[in-house]
């Protein structure tokens, strides 16, 4: 799902503020563990995203089911303060693009480029590897950030946005296209 481009000035201010923390605690690695596990439970639990997501929950309700949430999944320490303190700022319709942010900045500590790749579903630990060999190789063998994410809406393929660049092989875009020329050859 796209991201409402308002939200981007409070997810990157409160993803700046949070490695700054995290790097000065020496936890990068760790909430960065927790950050990714809690970003899948969004993505594959769509009562939890709407939990996130719908201002109809009060910050109290929220903030008490995500504490819930995180302690059955075993999120804890800062990564763990960092999603209650933007549920209880009412902020966590952001916390996906918080999470997003962050891994940026966490690639760029290290000298990763970031590549945000595009699937219809979760791939295997195989096709993973490969899609990271190939966008590595595709970078002059620099390291990769591969941020991963499933969208069924694109049917097949996959979309790879490196930077500028965005290589989109996916069938919906191949469906469309043939839609437009069939439409054009009328």
């Amino acid at each position: 799902m796209a991201s409402d481009h308002s939200f981007s000035g409070i997810a990157t201010r409160y993803a700046n503020a949070f490695f700054e923390l995290a790097r000065d605690e020496k936890a990068i690695d760790a909430v960065r563990r927790d950050l990714d596990r809690f970003d899948l439970l969004l993505t594959e639990n769509p009562d939890l995203l709407r939990l996130v997501r719908s201002p109809v929950f009060g910050a109290e309700d929220r903030r008490r089911a995500l504490t819930s949430v995180l302690e059955q999944h075993g999120i804890g320490g800062l990564a763990r303060n960092f999603i209650l303190l933007a549920a209880s700022n009412r902020r966590s319709f952001a916390l996906q693009d918080m999470i997003k942010a962050f891994r940026t900045l966490v690639a760029r500590h290290r000298g990763e480029v970031v590549a945000q790749v595009t699937v219809a579903e979760r791939p295997s630990d195989a096709h993973l590897a490969a899609i990271k060999d190939a966008v590595k190789s595709a970078t002059g063998g620099q390291n990769v950030d591969l941020q991963l994410t499933v969208d069924p809406a694109i049917i097949g393929g996959l979309v790879v946005t490196l930077g500028s660049r965005r290589i989109d092989t996916s069938l919906r875009t191949k469906l469309n296209a043939i839609k437009f020329a069939m439409k054009e050859a009328r």
